[in-house]
């Protein structure tokens, strides 16, 4: 194995995620209110769009876990404090993989593969 290999931190895994979601906002009009990158302070993104405000909340999920699956007491708690701004919220969970092997970490300047549906509404 290749010691140069430098695995993402959970911080730098987070940061690709929030980007990745960040750009397609960004590309469907959403106006950044707030934006949060550390990975336990929620949500993520605030976002104003056509007047209504969005919270959303994001995840980087690794092989194997399903990032279509959240942590539902989290989001109910999301979801009653973005009801107090009447905004709608969101869970946008991203799979990061090593493209040569889902085992291995993501590594730092190698291929990946991103497994992303868009938002979910909660």
């Amino acid at each position: 194995m290749n010691n140069k290999l430098q695995a993402l931190s959970e911080q730098e895994l987070h940061n690709l995620a929030m980007n990745i979601v960040g750009r397609q906002l960004e590309s469907e009009g959403y106006e950044f209110m707030g934006v949060n990158s550390k990975p336990k302070k929620n949500p993520q993104f605030v976002c104003l769009k056509e007047k209504q405000l969005h919270f959303i909340v994001v995840r980087n999920v690794v092989y194997p876990n399903d990032p279509g699956i959240y942590d539902y007491g989290l989001m109910i708690k999301i979801k009653e404090q973005a009801s107090k701004f009447e905004a709608k919220t969101y869970y946008a969970g991203v799979g990061l993989y090593n493209a040569e092997d889902q085992n291995l970490p993501v590594y730092l300047n190698e291929a990946y593969i991103v497994d992303y549906n868009g938002l979910l509404e909660i």
